[in-house]
């Protein structure tokens, strides 16, 4: 058995939703920009952004529902998953990260106390 772990520091784009799968499991669903920049051989600075689709399941999809807003800095790990689908007759595939760990990066308020540092043990409770 292997699997691909791999780790971001990236803002959110978006508030995280909830969702509920066909059997009642309920997860969160959230997108994270990440910055990249570098100096061309002619000199100028290029910058693009990446975004990663993330979902969070269990005890860490609830964290990150309630104190994870747009804009905020986060750290991620987890593992990467591809699936396909199929529209007008292409397949199509995407990739997005199973997250494992998530951390806060940045200030948070005072009425927000909880500890920033996310570890949870994933579970095998996804559903397709």
């Amino acid at each position: 058995m292997s699997f691909f772990c791999g780790q971001i520091i990236g803002r959110l784009g978006k508030d995280p939703l909830e969702k509920t799968t066909k059997k009642g499991t309920k997860l969160t669903v959230f997108t994270v920009a990440v910055d990249r920049q570098w100096k061309g051989s002619d000199g100028v600075v290029h910058k693009e952004i990446d975004w990663f689709n993330v979902e969070a399941w269990g005890r860490l999809g609830e964290i990150c529902l309630e104190y994870l807003k747009k804009g905020r800095l986060l750290f991620l790990e987890g593992r990467l998953r591809t699936d396909r689908y199929e529209k007008d007759g292409e397949v199509k595939y995407f990739t997005k990260v199973i997250a494992r760990q998530m951390q806060m990066l940045d200030y948070q308020s005072k009425d927000k106390k909880e500890s920033a540092n996310i570890e949870l043990e994933e579970k095998n409770i996804e559903e397709e």
